[in-house]
Protein backbone atom coordinates (compact mmCIF):
# COMPACT_ATOMS: atom_id res chain seq x y z
CA UNK A 1 0.00 0.00 0.00
CA UNK A 2 1.55 3.40 -0.94
CA UNK A 3 2.22 6.01 1.65
CA UNK A 4 -0.81 8.27 2.19
CA UNK A 5 0.10 11.91 3.85
CA UNK A 6 -2.11 12.18 7.25
CA UNK A 7 -1.20 15.76 7.82
CA UNK A 8 1.52 17.76 9.56
CA UNK A 9 4.04 15.51 7.36
CA UNK A 10 3.21 12.06 8.70
CA UNK A 11 2.68 9.50 6.11
CA UNK A 12 0.78 6.07 6.81
CA UNK A 13 4.16 4.49 6.69
CA UNK A 14 5.64 5.84 10.25
CA UNK A 15 2.07 5.74 12.07
CA UNK A 16 3.23 2.51 14.02
CA UNK A 17 5.33 4.87 15.86
CA UNK A 18 3.08 6.80 17.26
CA UNK A 19 1.61 5.30 20.17
CA UNK A 20 -2.10 6.66 21.49
CA UNK A 21 -5.54 5.20 21.81
CA UNK A 22 -5.95 5.19 18.34
CA UNK A 23 -4.60 2.13 17.68
CA UNK A 24 -6.87 -0.09 20.03
CA UNK A 25 -9.48 2.01 17.74
CA UNK A 26 -8.36 1.10 14.36
CA UNK A 27 -7.69 -2.04 15.10
CA UNK A 28 -11.58 -2.50 17.05
CA UNK A 29 -13.04 -1.16 13.65
CA UNK A 30 -10.32 -3.58 11.76
CA UNK A 31 -8.66 -0.80 10.08
CA UNK A 32 -5.13 -1.62 11.13
CA UNK A 33 -2.76 -4.09 9.87
CA UNK A 34 0.24 -6.25 11.53
CA UNK A 35 2.73 -3.63 10.26
CA UNK A 36 0.49 -0.38 12.05
CA UNK A 37 -0.72 0.72 8.25
CA UNK A 38 -4.46 2.68 8.69
CA UNK A 39 -6.42 1.06 6.12
CA UNK A 40 -9.57 3.04 4.58
CA UNK A 41 -13.01 2.29 5.47
CA UNK A 42 -15.09 -0.41 3.09
CA UNK A 43 -17.44 2.72 3.06
CA UNK A 44 -14.68 4.85 1.65
CA UNK A 45 -13.42 2.42 -0.50
CA UNK A 46 -16.86 1.82 -2.27
CA UNK A 47 -18.31 5.24 -2.43
CA UNK A 48 -14.93 6.21 -4.31
CA UNK A 49 -15.38 3.17 -6.98
CA UNK A 50 -18.83 4.20 -7.23
CA UNK A 51 -17.29 7.87 -8.14
CA UNK A 52 -14.47 6.65 -10.34
CA UNK A 53 -17.25 4.21 -12.30
CA UNK A 54 -20.60 5.83 -12.25
CA UNK A 55 -22.26 3.19 -10.31
CA UNK A 56 -25.02 3.98 -8.26
CA UNK A 57 -23.98 3.48 -5.01
CA UNK A 58 -25.91 1.18 -2.84
CA UNK A 59 -23.31 1.25 -0.15
CA UNK A 60 -23.41 3.97 2.25
CA UNK A 61 -26.93 4.72 4.23
CA UNK A 62 -27.96 8.24 3.65
CA UNK A 63 -31.19 9.29 1.71
CA UNK A 64 -30.46 11.24 -1.35
CA UNK A 65 -33.42 13.37 -0.73
CA UNK A 66 -34.59 16.14 1.42
CA UNK A 67 -36.93 15.51 4.80
CA UNK A 68 -40.30 16.91 5.27
CA UNK A 69 -40.96 20.63 4.00
CA UNK A 70 -41.43 21.47 7.41
CA UNK A 71 -38.94 20.28 9.34
CA UNK A 72 -36.29 22.07 6.76
CA UNK A 73 -38.33 25.38 7.19
CA UNK A 74 -38.17 25.40 10.69
CA UNK A 75 -34.23 24.82 10.37
CA UNK A 76 -34.12 27.81 8.28
CA UNK A 77 -36.21 29.95 10.55
CA UNK A 78 -33.98 29.66 12.99
CA UNK A 79 -30.52 30.56 11.49
CA UNK A 80 -32.61 33.81 10.61
CA UNK A 81 -33.95 34.39 14.13
CA UNK A 82 -30.68 33.77 15.21
CA UNK A 83 -30.19 30.67 17.13
CA UNK A 84 -26.88 30.53 15.87
CA UNK A 85 -24.96 29.97 19.42
CA UNK A 86 -23.89 27.65 21.81
CA UNK A 87 -27.38 26.08 22.64
CA UNK A 88 -27.70 24.58 27.18
CA UNK A 89 -25.79 21.60 27.63
CA UNK A 90 -28.39 19.02 27.96
CA UNK A 91 -30.00 20.63 24.93
CA UNK A 92 -32.69 23.30 24.09
CA UNK A 93 -35.62 23.06 26.75
CA UNK A 94 -38.40 23.01 23.75
CA UNK A 95 -36.42 19.50 21.99
CA UNK A 96 -35.67 18.07 25.08
CA UNK A 97 -39.70 18.43 25.89
CA UNK A 98 -40.02 17.35 21.98
CA UNK A 99 -38.34 14.35 23.41
CA UNK A 100 -39.94 13.33 26.12
CA UNK A 101 -43.61 13.86 24.31
CA UNK A 102 -42.62 11.72 21.67
CA UNK A 103 -41.17 8.79 23.69
CA UNK A 104 -44.76 8.94 26.07
CA UNK A 105 -46.98 9.46 22.54
CA UNK A 106 -45.94 6.64 21.16
CA UNK A 107 -44.49 4.29 23.92
CA UNK A 108 -46.20 4.96 26.94
CA UNK A 109 -42.65 5.80 28.83
CA UNK A 110 -42.07 8.73 31.00
CA UNK A 111 -39.23 11.11 30.31
CA UNK A 112 -38.03 13.45 32.43
CA UNK A 113 -36.93 16.41 30.17
CA UNK A 114 -35.24 17.99 32.50
CA UNK A 115 -33.10 15.16 34.24
CA UNK A 116 -33.28 12.24 31.70
CA UNK A 117 -32.42 12.99 28.14
CA UNK A 118 -29.31 14.80 26.95
CA UNK A 119 -29.56 15.92 22.79
CA UNK A 120 -26.14 14.64 21.11
CA UNK A 121 -24.17 14.88 17.80
CA UNK A 122 -26.09 11.90 16.28
CA UNK A 123 -26.46 8.96 17.87
CA UNK A 124 -22.69 7.60 17.40
CA UNK A 125 -21.99 10.13 19.58
CA UNK A 126 -24.27 9.35 22.07
CA UNK A 127 -22.73 5.61 22.04
CA UNK A 128 -19.42 6.90 22.36
CA UNK A 129 -20.15 9.27 25.27
CA UNK A 130 -21.98 6.26 27.09
CA UNK A 131 -19.13 3.45 26.70
CA UNK A 132 -16.30 5.95 27.58
CA UNK A 133 -18.78 7.29 30.90
CA UNK A 134 -19.69 3.44 32.06
CA UNK A 135 -16.97 1.05 30.88
CA UNK A 136 -14.34 1.26 33.93
CA UNK A 137 -11.80 -1.43 33.74
CA UNK A 138 -10.08 -3.63 30.68
CA UNK A 139 -11.92 -6.67 32.39
CA UNK A 140 -15.33 -5.18 31.39
CA UNK A 141 -17.23 -6.48 28.15
CA UNK A 142 -19.80 -4.89 25.93
CA UNK A 143 -21.94 -7.77 24.13
CA UNK A 144 -22.89 -7.75 20.82
CA UNK A 145 -25.63 -8.95 18.06
CA UNK A 146 -23.15 -10.04 15.15
CA UNK A 147 -23.29 -8.48 12.07
CA UNK A 148 -22.78 -4.98 14.06
CA UNK A 149 -22.63 -1.36 12.90
CA UNK A 150 -18.91 -0.87 12.54
CA UNK A 151 -18.97 1.95 15.09
CA UNK A 152 -19.32 -0.22 18.18
CA UNK A 153 -16.19 -1.88 17.69
CA UNK A 154 -14.06 1.02 17.45
CA UNK A 155 -15.73 2.70 20.50
CA UNK A 156 -15.67 -0.62 22.66
CA UNK A 157 -11.63 -0.51 21.79
CA UNK A 158 -11.54 3.13 22.53
CA UNK A 159 -13.03 2.86 25.53
CA UNK A 160 -11.05 -0.14 26.46
CA UNK A 161 -13.18 -2.68 26.87
CA UNK A 162 -13.78 -6.13 25.40
CA UNK A 163 -15.54 -6.98 22.33
CA UNK A 164 -18.39 -9.87 22.99
CA UNK A 165 -20.54 -11.31 19.97
CA UNK A 166 -23.47 -13.06 19.73
CA UNK A 167 -24.30 -14.11 16.27
CA UNK A 168 -27.67 -13.66 14.40
CA UNK A 169 -28.68 -16.30 11.97
CA UNK A 170 -30.12 -16.13 9.00
CA UNK A 171 -32.60 -16.22 7.48
CA UNK A 172 -34.87 -14.37 10.08
CA UNK A 173 -31.71 -13.08 11.75
CA UNK A 174 -32.55 -14.00 15.49
CA UNK A 175 -30.01 -14.89 18.06
CA UNK A 176 -29.89 -18.01 19.75
CA UNK A 177 -31.16 -17.65 23.38
CA UNK A 178 -28.67 -20.26 24.77
CA UNK A 179 -25.78 -18.99 22.95
CA UNK A 180 -27.15 -15.02 24.09
CA UNK A 181 -27.02 -16.21 27.74
CA UNK A 182 -23.86 -18.01 27.76
CA UNK A 183 -22.19 -14.14 26.22
CA UNK A 184 -23.59 -12.47 29.01
CA UNK A 185 -21.42 -13.02 32.59
CA UNK A 186 -20.59 -11.29 35.30
CA UNK A 187 -17.73 -9.59 33.41
CA UNK A 188 -20.55 -7.90 31.11
CA UNK A 189 -20.95 -4.36 31.84
CA UNK A 190 -23.06 -3.39 29.07
CA UNK A 191 -25.19 -5.62 26.60
CA UNK A 192 -25.37 -3.37 23.25
CA UNK A 193 -28.98 -3.90 21.18
CA UNK A 194 -29.65 -2.15 18.18
CA UNK A 195 -33.32 -3.03 17.16
CA UNK A 196 -33.96 -2.43 14.12
CA UNK A 197 -30.85 -4.14 13.27
CA UNK A 198 -28.56 -2.40 10.77
CA UNK A 199 -27.07 -4.21 8.98
CA UNK A 200 -29.16 -7.30 8.46
CA UNK A 201 -32.75 -5.46 9.09
CA UNK A 202 -33.79 -7.54 11.92
CA UNK A 203 -36.49 -6.93 14.62
CA UNK A 204 -35.94 -8.73 17.65
CA UNK A 205 -38.85 -11.21 18.65
CA UNK A 206 -40.10 -10.72 22.20
CA UNK A 207 -38.41 -13.97 23.31
CA UNK A 208 -35.24 -12.13 22.55
CA UNK A 209 -35.94 -8.65 24.21
CA UNK A 210 -37.47 -10.49 27.38
CA UNK A 211 -34.09 -12.66 27.45
CA UNK A 212 -32.25 -9.76 27.31
CA UNK A 213 -33.71 -8.12 30.16
CA UNK A 214 -33.72 -11.00 32.31
CA UNK A 215 -29.63 -11.71 31.94
CA UNK A 216 -29.33 -7.87 32.64
CA UNK A 217 -30.62 -8.17 36.32
CA UNK A 218 -29.17 -11.62 36.53
CA UNK A 219 -25.59 -10.12 36.10
CA UNK A 220 -26.21 -6.56 37.01
CA UNK A 221 -25.43 -5.26 32.97
CA UNK A 222 -26.48 -1.97 31.55
CA UNK A 223 -28.80 -2.03 28.59
CA UNK A 224 -27.70 1.02 26.00
CA UNK A 225 -30.35 0.29 22.73
CA UNK A 226 -29.67 1.72 19.52
CA UNK A 227 -33.38 2.68 18.19
CA UNK A 228 -32.49 5.14 15.00
CA UNK A 229 -34.47 3.21 13.14
CA UNK A 230 -37.32 2.77 15.41
CA UNK A 231 -39.88 4.75 12.92
CA UNK A 232 -38.69 2.57 10.13
CA UNK A 233 -40.50 -0.89 10.94
CA UNK A 234 -42.54 -2.93 8.25
CA UNK A 235 -44.30 -5.29 9.79
CA UNK A 236 -45.42 -4.08 13.61
CA UNK A 237 -44.57 -1.04 15.81
CA UNK A 238 -41.48 -0.70 17.26
CA UNK A 239 -40.93 -2.23 20.81
CA UNK A 240 -38.63 0.04 23.08
CA UNK A 241 -36.60 -2.18 25.33
CA UNK A 242 -37.29 0.42 28.09
CA UNK A 243 -40.85 -0.85 27.99
CA UNK A 244 -40.08 -4.20 29.39
CA UNK A 245 -40.88 -4.70 33.10
CA UNK A 246 -37.73 -4.39 34.71
CA UNK A 247 -35.94 -2.91 32.13
CA UNK A 248 -36.88 0.75 32.42
CA UNK A 249 -34.17 1.57 35.74
CA UNK A 250 -31.14 0.09 33.82
CA UNK A 251 -31.60 0.85 30.23
CA UNK A 252 -30.33 3.93 27.68
CA UNK A 253 -32.36 4.46 25.06
CA UNK A 254 -30.95 6.43 22.01
CA UNK A 255 -32.25 7.51 18.79
CA UNK A 256 -31.74 10.14 16.19
CA UNK A 257 -33.67 12.38 13.71
CA UNK A 258 -31.53 11.46 10.98
CA UNK A 259 -32.98 8.56 9.56
CA UNK A 260 -36.32 9.54 10.56
CA UNK A 261 -36.50 12.92 9.02
CA UNK A 262 -34.20 12.22 6.34
CA UNK A 263 -31.35 14.99 7.62
CA UNK A 264 -28.43 12.24 8.20
CA UNK A 265 -26.53 15.09 8.13
CA UNK A 266 -27.57 17.27 11.03
CA UNK A 267 -26.28 14.62 13.35
CA UNK A 268 -28.81 15.77 16.39
CA UNK A 269 -29.20 12.80 18.41
CA UNK A 270 -30.49 11.81 22.14
CA UNK A 271 -30.23 9.59 25.06
CA UNK A 272 -32.58 9.06 27.61
CA UNK A 273 -32.83 7.05 30.79
CA UNK A 274 -32.58 7.12 34.42
CA UNK A 275 -30.97 10.35 36.08
CA UNK A 276 -28.06 8.85 37.48
CA UNK A 277 -26.54 7.27 34.15
CA UNK A 278 -28.11 10.19 32.00
CA UNK A 279 -25.38 12.23 34.54
CA UNK A 280 -22.45 10.04 33.98
CA UNK A 281 -22.93 10.30 30.10
CA UNK A 282 -23.09 13.73 30.20
CA UNK A 283 -20.05 14.27 32.31
CA UNK A 284 -17.93 12.71 28.95
CA UNK A 285 -20.13 14.20 26.87
CA UNK A 286 -19.24 17.39 27.46
CA UNK A 287 -15.74 17.50 26.97
CA UNK A 288 -16.55 15.55 23.34
CA UNK A 289 -18.87 18.23 21.03
CA UNK A 290 -19.95 20.46 24.18
CA UNK A 291 -23.06 21.37 22.06
CA UNK A 292 -24.15 20.92 18.44
CA UNK A 293 -26.83 22.14 16.36
CA UNK A 294 -28.22 24.93 17.62
CA UNK A 295 -30.74 25.65 14.60
CA UNK A 296 -31.26 21.72 13.94
CA UNK A 297 -32.54 21.26 17.41
CA UNK A 298 -35.91 23.35 17.12
CA UNK A 299 -36.74 21.99 13.57
CA UNK A 300 -35.94 18.81 15.25
CA UNK A 301 -38.74 19.43 17.75
CA UNK A 302 -41.11 20.08 14.89
CA UNK A 303 -40.85 16.97 13.43
CA UNK A 304 -41.12 14.65 16.61
CA UNK A 305 -44.50 16.62 16.83
CA UNK A 306 -45.32 15.52 13.57
CA UNK A 307 -48.77 13.74 12.87
CA UNK A 308 -48.90 10.26 13.18
CA UNK A 309 -49.74 9.88 9.44
CA UNK A 310 -46.29 11.33 8.40
CA UNK A 311 -44.35 8.41 10.47
CA UNK A 312 -46.69 5.58 8.95
CA UNK A 313 -45.80 7.07 5.86
CA UNK A 314 -42.54 6.58 5.94
CA UNK A 315 -42.49 3.35 6.76
CA UNK A 316 -44.54 2.42 3.89
CA UNK A 317 -42.82 4.27 1.68
CA UNK A 318 -39.59 2.83 2.63
CA UNK A 319 -41.08 -0.97 2.19
CA UNK A 320 -42.13 0.21 -1.14
CA UNK A 321 -38.32 0.51 -2.02
CA UNK A 322 -37.12 -2.71 -0.58
CA UNK A 323 -39.50 -4.47 -2.24
CA UNK A 324 -38.09 -2.36 -5.94
CA UNK A 325 -34.68 -3.12 -4.59
CA UNK A 326 -35.86 -7.10 -3.96
CA UNK A 327 -37.09 -7.63 -7.08
CA UNK A 328 -33.91 -6.61 -9.02
CA UNK A 329 -32.13 -8.39 -6.89
CA UNK A 330 -33.67 -11.61 -7.15
CA UNK A 331 -33.75 -11.52 -11.03
CA UNK A 332 -30.08 -10.91 -11.14
CA UNK A 333 -30.05 -14.31 -9.33
CA UNK A 334 -29.63 -13.47 -5.63
CA UNK A 335 -30.95 -14.90 -2.99
CA UNK A 336 -33.13 -11.46 -0.63
CA UNK A 337 -33.61 -11.80 2.89
CA UNK A 338 -36.33 -9.29 3.14
CA UNK A 339 -35.57 -6.73 6.03
CA UNK A 340 -38.35 -6.45 9.01
CA UNK A 341 -36.92 -2.54 9.63
CA UNK A 342 -34.04 0.26 8.71
CA UNK A 343 -32.55 0.98 5.42
CA UNK A 344 -30.97 -2.11 4.51
CA UNK A 345 -31.35 -5.13 2.43
CA UNK A 346 -29.19 -8.17 2.86
CA UNK A 347 -29.02 -10.75 -0.41
CA UNK A 348 -27.19 -13.68 -0.65
CA UNK A 349 -24.91 -13.57 -3.68
CA UNK A 350 -23.20 -17.28 -3.10
CA UNK A 351 -25.21 -18.59 -6.61
CA UNK A 352 -23.36 -15.64 -8.58
CA UNK A 353 -19.68 -16.71 -7.76
CA UNK A 354 -19.98 -14.25 -4.78
CA UNK A 355 -18.62 -16.63 -1.95
CA UNK A 356 -15.61 -14.03 -1.42
CA UNK A 357 -17.80 -11.26 -0.81
CA UNK A 358 -15.25 -8.44 -0.46
CA UNK A 359 -13.89 -9.67 -3.99
CA UNK A 360 -17.40 -9.92 -5.51
CA UNK A 361 -18.44 -6.18 -3.89
CA UNK A 362 -15.01 -4.63 -5.41
CA UNK A 363 -16.13 -6.19 -8.88
CA UNK A 364 -19.82 -5.48 -8.75
CA UNK A 365 -19.60 -1.58 -9.84
CA UNK A 366 -17.87 -2.52 -12.66
CA UNK A 367 -19.99 -5.78 -13.62
CA UNK A 368 -23.74 -4.25 -12.71
CA UNK A 369 -22.99 -0.56 -12.37
CA UNK A 370 -24.17 -0.56 -8.68
CA UNK A 371 -22.15 -0.61 -5.24
CA UNK A 372 -22.72 -2.15 -2.18
CA UNK A 373 -20.96 -3.10 0.82
CA UNK A 374 -20.17 -7.10 2.00
CA UNK A 375 -21.92 -7.81 5.26
CA UNK A 376 -18.51 -9.13 6.39
CA UNK A 377 -17.46 -5.43 6.60
CA UNK A 378 -19.47 -5.72 9.74
CA UNK A 379 -18.11 -9.12 11.26
CA UNK A 380 -15.34 -9.77 13.35
CA UNK A 381 -12.04 -11.25 11.56
CA UNK A 382 -12.81 -14.82 13.33
CA UNK A 383 -16.26 -14.96 12.31
CA UNK A 384 -15.89 -14.03 8.50
CA UNK A 385 -16.73 -17.31 6.84
CA UNK A 386 -19.89 -17.11 8.65
CA UNK A 387 -21.27 -14.67 6.91
CA UNK A 388 -19.65 -15.11 3.61
CA UNK A 389 -21.56 -14.30 0.20
CA UNK A 390 -23.84 -12.25 2.12
CA UNK A 391 -24.23 -8.13 0.49
CA UNK A 392 -25.59 -4.99 2.19
CA UNK A 393 -27.76 -3.08 -0.29
CA UNK A 394 -29.09 0.42 1.05
CA UNK A 395 -33.01 1.31 -0.21
CA UNK A 396 -32.88 5.10 0.97
CA UNK A 397 -33.05 5.96 -1.99
CA UNK A 398 -35.10 8.30 -4.77
CA UNK A 399 -37.48 5.60 -6.02
CA UNK A 400 -36.36 6.16 -10.00
CA UNK A 401 -32.62 5.48 -8.45
CA UNK A 402 -33.26 1.89 -7.15
CA UNK A 403 -35.82 1.29 -10.21
CA UNK A 404 -32.10 2.11 -12.18
CA UNK A 405 -30.15 0.01 -9.82
CA UNK A 406 -32.67 -3.05 -10.38
CA UNK A 407 -32.61 -2.73 -13.69
CA UNK A 408 -28.74 -3.06 -14.10
CA UNK A 409 -28.74 -5.55 -11.40
CA UNK A 410 -31.17 -7.65 -13.95
CA UNK A 411 -29.10 -7.04 -16.87
CA UNK A 412 -26.09 -7.87 -15.29
CA UNK A 413 -23.65 -10.75 -16.03
CA UNK A 414 -21.61 -11.44 -12.64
Amino acid sequence: MPKVSVGYGLSLGCMSAIAGAWRRTAAGAGLLSRDGVVAPTIFAEMSALAVRTGAINLGQGFPDEDGPAEVLEAARAAISQGVNQYPPGRGFPDLLAAISEHQRRFYGIDVDAATDVIVTAGATEALTATLLALIDSPDDEVVVFEPYYDSYAAAVALAGARLRTVPLRRPDFQPDLEVLAASVTDRTRIILVNDPHNPTGAVFGPEVQAEIVRLAHQHGAIIVTDEVYEHLTFAAAHVPLATLPGAAERTLTISSAGKTFSVTGWKIGWIHGPADLITAVLTVKQYLTYVNGSPFQPAVAVGLRMPDEFFTDAADTLARKHLILGEGLRAAGFEVLAPQGGYFTVADATALGGGDTAAFCRAMPEKAGVVAIPLSAFVSPEHQDDYAGLVRFAACKKVDVLEEAAARLAAATF
